[in-house]
């Protein structure tokens, strides 16, 4: 009988990088992190109509998650990013 080939801990171990309410600060760091070759995904959460105040009024966040393999590289690729849009980013921290 074969034995299943053991995975690493970290396989489609999904983490959330950053999350942003800004349509073109997420399209800049998507860009950024294509540059530096980090897989990624995106996706998008809506925010309830009572909440919208906390967030100025925002519909919905944009997500980014990566593997969590990548985190290190992923971070160091945001420090690429401009300061302005780096402060409008909600960072997360593992």
């Amino acid at each position: 009988m074969k034995k299943k080939p053991k995975l690493s801990k970290n396989v489609c171990k999904d983490v959330v990088l950053c999350r942003t309410t800004n349509k073109h600060v997420s399209n800049r760091t998507s860009d950024l992190l294509l540059e530096q070759s980090v897989a990624f995904s995106k996706s998008f959460k809506p925010i309830p109509f009572f909440l919208r105040r906390k967030y100025n009024g925002a519909k919905q966040f944009y997500v980014i998650s990566i593997s969590r393999i990548q985190y290190s590289k992923a971070r160091h690729a945001l420090t690429l990013l401009g300061e302005r849009d780096l402060s409008r980013l909600w960072l997360n921290v593992i």
